[in-house]
């Protein structure tokens, strides 16, 4: 039976993640008959390299940003370097796909100095300065090499009706409170996905509010959202995804400073 377990918590986790590397950023539109693969320069003109200022060297150099109804991107100091005109934009990050593409012109556009933007229903990686030097060919789509899954060490425990957090492996007894990471006292918990184990970033709840701890119980983000989004954007970013409103979302760093 504990085999049985093991084989599906590493189906769940295969699962998982192919599904997050063909259609977590965006859908990947095939190409028309007879387009070609690099596309026209964007509109936008080429932005030096001192407007890509780093101030956190944690954080990415350019931070996707809404205004309006469109995404562009913003630096670290929050001026628009990428105007906002897409429906969809993404980290800057590596696509798996288009590094193991069968066509080895486009193997190039895969890597972490691109990023996946959509406009009109038609997706493309662009550049830096936001030139779109690649638009998404169906035929261009490799097979994802997949990473050895690395095992959690804390997870979500639910006492009572209330959340905490355990280390798995040394928690044996729900009645011994010493035995808890965080004794459960939360209305709600989420571990987010991260390259740190030992020590993950936690959505939390509390009075109806949302913030961010760590496994010590330390506050991260102060309790002040109405909601944070449990996705990618710490583990690509280091950054937090949040709303005040319900419905107005933009990227905090884990300083709680507004991008």
């Amino acid at each position: 039976m504990e085999n049985m377990k093991n084989i599906l918590n590493v189906l769940c986790v295969f699962i998982s993640i192919f599904v997050f590397s063909q259609t977590q950023s965006v859908k990947k539109i095939p190409t028309k008959k007879g387009s070609k693969t690099a596309v026209k320069k964007a509109t936008a003109a080429h932005k030096p390299a001192a407007d890509l200022v780093m101030i956190n060297k944690d954080l990415p150099l350019l931070i996707p940003k809404k205004k309006g109804d469109q995404f562009g991107y913003v630096n670290q100091n929050g001026k628009f370097i990428i105007q906002p005109e897409y429906h969809i934009a993404v980290f800057f990050y590596e696509d798996c796909n288009l590094l193991n593409s069968p066509n080895e012109k486009a193997r190039k556009f895969g890597t972490k100095e691109y990023a996946t933007v959509e406009k009109n229903m038609i997706s493309y990686r662009v550049d830096q300065s936001g030139k779109r030097v690649y638009q998404f060919k169906e035929a261009d789509f490799g097979k994802c090499k997949f990473e050895e899954y690395k095992q959690q060490l804390f997870q979500a425990y639910i006492l009572n009706g209330f959340y905490g957090i355990i280390e798995k492996s040394k928690f044996v007894n729900a009645a011994d409170y010493r035995q808890y990471q965080i004794y459960p006292q939360y209305q709600y918990l989420f571990i987010l996905e991260g390259d740190d184990v030992a020590n993950p970033m936690i959505v939390a709840s509390n009075n109806d509010k949302f913030g961010v701890i760590d496994v010590n119980n330390k506050i991260i983000i102060p309790f002040e959202y109405s909601n944070i989004k449990r996705n990618f954007s710490w583990k690509l970013g280091k950054m937090f995804e949040v709303t005040k409103d319900g419905s107005n979302y933009y990227y905090i760093d884990s300083n709680n400073k507004t991008y």
